[in-house]
């Protein structure tokens, strides 16, 4: 409870005192209830992430005990979290491990990195995963990775966890095995992955996307494909990845995004009530957060807090194609989302920095 510097009143000193007593709180003094963290934009290089993940397969060996070898994306101003809804880690499994089937409320997305040979099965679909693919692991769904090939696997893990702690609403169960049994081999990708076309007696059934597995080379041809009809003067060419029941987001807490920033392009900034985690899959470039620039190349990851201003650019010769998570769909639930874009200065921020690392 705020500190009364003094009374006007005994009347008043007591009223004060009696709700003190009672652990009720004047919501008119000023300083009552608890600020929220701020959250800075912030820049991870992947020249210098990366030893750190190769580093952690020498010291953690994934099992029982440490089902997942992550790194967490720390962000300076939080305990916890990468942004105050969003948990973004990485996550490496070497050659011949597996790291065990269990399911949790917290929903998940998998964007690979680097590496081939590994796969996840959600639900009993053995989803085999390359750089570029975008894998599902919905809340509550049985899920567990392993890798039969012959190199280190490598993906961006984006979970919801900040936010379903917050709710008090985090459970986990461990399968009884290490792995699932599998039921079938891209069933959901068969199904689903065609996106304008579905079976027609399917009808949309679960809180998530149908489809559990996005592949990189449909990805890649329908930016370069939009790119020839259309782009955004905030986000140029900027993709959602749907669910194919509903052609909303593939999930209700957070949405995928891949867009690319074409040699030469300056987008304008604007701002959301919504975050962003973002992953530089390919190129490189700068984006304006805030007034400072954050100069990024290839697999490096930053992010962008809830309402502050941020742009793009791409001045290379070579396209820039950026991944980010989002909790633009919880926002919209909530009807709480918000954009507004930057008018002055024909649409584009001053730099009044460089970050630094």
């Amino acid at each position: 409870m705020a500190t009364i510097e003094r009374f006007n009143t005994e009347d008043e000193r007591q009223y004060y005192e009696t709700a003190g007593r009672v652990q009720v709180k004047p919501g008119w003094l000023q300083g009552e209830g608890q600020p929220m963290p701020e959250m800075e934009p912030y820049l991870w290089r992947w020249a210098e992430v990366e030893p750190l993940v190769m580093k952690s397969g020498e010291l953690v060996t994934p099992d029982r005990d440490v089902e997942r070898r992550t790194l967490r994306l720390a962000t300076p101003g939080l305990d916890r979290g990468t942004t105050h809804t969003i948990t973004a880690a990485l996550q490496l499994l070497l050659p011949g491990e597996n790291a065990p089937a269990h399911r949790h409320t917290p929903t998940a997305i998998r964007w690979v990195l680097k590496g081939t040979g590994a796969y996840t099965t959600v639900e009993g679909d053995k989803c085999y995963m390359e750089p570029g693919d975008l894998v599902l692991t919905p809340s509550w769904t049985w899920h567990d990775h392993n890798n039969e090939g012959e190199e280190p696997m490598v993906w961006l893990d984006g979970l919801d966890v900040p936010l379903v702690r917050y709710l008090r609403a985090n459970f986990y169960e461990a399968y009884p095995e290490d792995q699932q049994p599998i039921v079938g081999v891209a069933e959901s990708e068969r199904k689903f992955a065609s996106g304008a076309l579905r079976p027609a007696w399917e009808e949309p059934s679960a809180p998530y996307s149908a489809l559990w597995h996005y592949k990189w080379d449909k990805t890649h041809e329908a930016l370069h494909q939009l790119a020839e009809v259309d782009a955004s003067p905030f986000d140029d060419v900027a993709m959602e990845f749907s669910d194919p029941m509903t052609g909303g987001p593939v999930l209700r807490t957070m949405t995928c995004w891949a867009q690319m920033i074409r040699p030469g392009i300056a987008t304008r900034a604007h701002r959301q009530t919504s975050c962003a985690v973002y992953q530089v899959y390919k190129g490189e470039g700068h984006s304006v957060i805030d007034g400072k620039r954050f100069d990024w190349t290839e697999g490096d990851f930053f992010v962008v807090p809830p309402w502050v201003w941020h742009e793009h650019a791409n001045n290379s010769g070579d396209e820039a194609i950026l991944f980010s998570i989002q909790d633009i769909p919880i926002m919209k639930q909530m009807a709480l989302y918000r954009e507004e874009p930057y008018e002055a200065n024909a649409g584009h921020q001053p730099v009044t920095g460089h970050f630094k690392g």
